[in-house]
């Protein structure tokens, strides 16, 4: 195709720091696809706090820096190798490879991306994969455990109110633990029936009353730090806390003492293994195009361009409650 520009805007990694992250916004060749690779015109990408985690050299990517940033999009397939040229003119949403999603153009692994129903719109589609994709993982994992009901921090944030929803659709209790007040009553408004407010006294003896009462033997863990203690000491003997974030950019403190004494356990829980094990085309797949514009959509707080970018990684890491920020190439 003509149209195809040799040069591109980019958000560029140079360095990884955890507390100024060298991001620039550089111009950049735009990639040309390999044999087994489509290039797509990026209409959208999420910021998202693996993204954040990746821009501080928390992320095990194997990414060869300078490199874009951006794990997920969506947008048009514009060229392809011979070996995907029957994507070409398809909108599709995708996992980014090296060249990342937060840019005018990314070159991306056939396997890598997802061609879209016509039911899920681009934004929708932007967002359709980290987050929906990780939200059913987690249950099915708690499933595959025997959990009846479990625990979740961070629960007021965009993938734990999918996981709010997705519980309620599936009829499993969930006690969600968030930080303030106002993300309490956003929970409370989409029926959630338990929800501890970590800033208030005693909550952490009500978890542990309600961890008991509903046998809530998992857990989902996107903090890090001292709430993985907290939350294990809460549960039942022979219970399992699933980390799957480190919002709190701490190691996870608990006390050997469950170990030894109650059978319980930290495990890891990475979309990038997850996935493998239960295949492309697994019954998953079903359950994300059928309510991905219902339990499994994100509210979107912000839309920026590449210019803009910046700034808004920043806000976002003070906002997140808010909804998803888009970068609009």
């Amino acid at each position: 195709m003509t149209d195809i520009p040799t040069r591109m805007l980019a958000a560029v990694l140079h360095r990884y720091d955890l507390s100024e992250p060298d991001l620039r916004i550089e111009e950049v060749p735009v990639p040309v696809p390999a044999p087994s690779q489509v290039l797509i015109r990026v209409a959208a990408s999420p910021i998202n706090p693996a993204d954040i985690m990746f821009t501080r050299g928390l992320y095990p990517t194997g990414k060869e820096l300078p490199t874009a940033a951006g794990f997920e999009g969506a947008g048009t397939v514009v060229a392809a190798g011979e070996q995907a040229a029957d994507l070409i003119g398809k909108r599709v949403g995708f996992f980014a490879g090296q060249h990342g999603a937060w840019a005018a153009y990314t070159a991306v692994d056939r396997a890598s991306c997802f061609p879209l129903p016509d039911h899920v719109s681009t934004e929708q589609g932007a967002m359709l994969l980290i987050n929906p994709i990780t939200a059913i993982g987690l249950l099915q994992t708690a499933r595959e455990q025997g959990a009846k009901a479990f625990i979740q921090t961070a629960a007021a944030s965009a993938l734990g109110r999918m996981i709010v929803r997705l519980a309620q659709r599936q009829g499993v209790p969930a006690i969600n633990i968030v930080r303030r007040a106002e993300q309490a009553a956003l929970l409370r408004d989409l029926g959630a029936e338990h929800v501890l407010d970590s800033s208030q006294p005693g909550w952490q003896e009500e978890l542990g009353r309600l961890a008991a009462e509903l046998s809530a033997t998992a857990a989902f863990d996107a903090v890090a730090g001292a709430m993985t203690g907290t939350v294990l000491d809460a549960m039942p003997h022979g219970s399992t806390v699933y980390v799957y974030g480190a919002l709190s950019l701490e190691p996870c403190q608990v006390n050997p003492g469950n170990f030894v004494f109650q059978d319980k356990r930290v495990d890891g829980f990475w979309l990038s293994q997850w996935l493998p094990r239960h295949g492309h085309k697994a019954p998953w797949q079903t359950e994300l195009f059928g309510l991905i514009g219902t339990d499994l959509s994100s509210t979107v707080a912000e839309r920026v361009t590449l210019e803009h970018l910046l700034p808004a990684v920043s806000r976002y890491q003070q906002q997140m409650t808010r909804g998803k920020f888009l970068v609009t190439p």
